[in-house]
This record gives structure tokens, sequence and C-alpha cells, in this order.
């Protein structure tokens, strides 16, 4: 038996840390790690949904700036996509799926807040605008 004795107080080489199976080497765990091609596809679709409606602001592509709205929100929401994909390597198989189960669960908080602000500030305004007020004070005896 050796006299050595390294800084974890197991005796010997480094034979008990390959026991454990918890090595570097090999990570299979369902998760796809990106390569340079990987993260290179997933920068240039981030360009291109960058530069797309930068373009269509800059030229006014659209008549109605609230249809230039839409397009800008739903190539952000793809471009949010891109980035979890690609970036974030998120996918159902991820930590077990929890990764995914939380992803939902911030979406659901994030759209009840949301809707629940603009539903206030809406009934608000609805209900304080100034010319209401001024027709109820004409109405008065």
């Amino acid at each position: 038996m050796s006299g050595h004795v390294d800084s974890h107080g197991h005796g010997g080489h480094d034979q008990h840390h390959d026991d454990h199976g918890h090595g570097h080497e090999h990570h299979d765990d369902g998760i796809g790690h990106s390569t340079f091609k990987g993260y290179m596809i997933g920068f240039v679709l981030a360009v291109i949904l960058t530069a797309i409606p930068f373009w269509l602001v800059m030229s006014g592509g659209f008549q109605k700036p609230a249809t230039t709205s839409i397009v800008v929100l739903a190539f952000a929401a793809v471009q949010i996509v891109v980035h979890m994909i690609y970036f974030l390597h998120m996918n159902t198989k991820s930590e077990g799926g929890w990764n995914m189960l939380a992803l939902i669960f911030t979406m659901v908080l994030v759209l009840i807040t949301l809707s629940g602000s603009i539903w206030v500030m809406y009934h608000m305004d609805h209900n304080m605008m100034p010319s209401m007020m001024m027709r109820e004070m004409q109405n008065l005896p």
C-alpha cells in the first residue's frame, strides 16, 4: 500500500474519482452541445431577423404603424426562439424537461402580468378621461 495520501484523504492515485461515474469526458445527457457551425447558423439567423425589421422600419415598408409594430414583434418572437435554441441550447430534453417547464411558467406569468396591466390602464384611461369629467360637470344642476 502506498504511503501517498492526496488532499481528499484518498490513498494512491485518482482511481477513486473514476469509480463515481461523473467524469467530464462524456456528456450524454441529451443536450445538443453546439459546434462552431451551430453558433454560426444562430448568428446568421439573428442578424437576418434583426436586419429585416430594421429595414421595414427605416424604409416605411407598411402604411400603418400598427402593421409595422406587429411584424416587428413577430420577428422578435422568432428571434427569441432562435436564441433559446442555438445559444442557450434549450429543448424539451434539456435538464429532464425542467427548463421547458420553467420557460412555460415564465411565459404564463408574463402574459398574466402584461394583460392585467393593459386591462387596468385601459379602464383607468376610459374612466378618467377629461371629456367624460366635463360632461358630468355639465349635467350637474
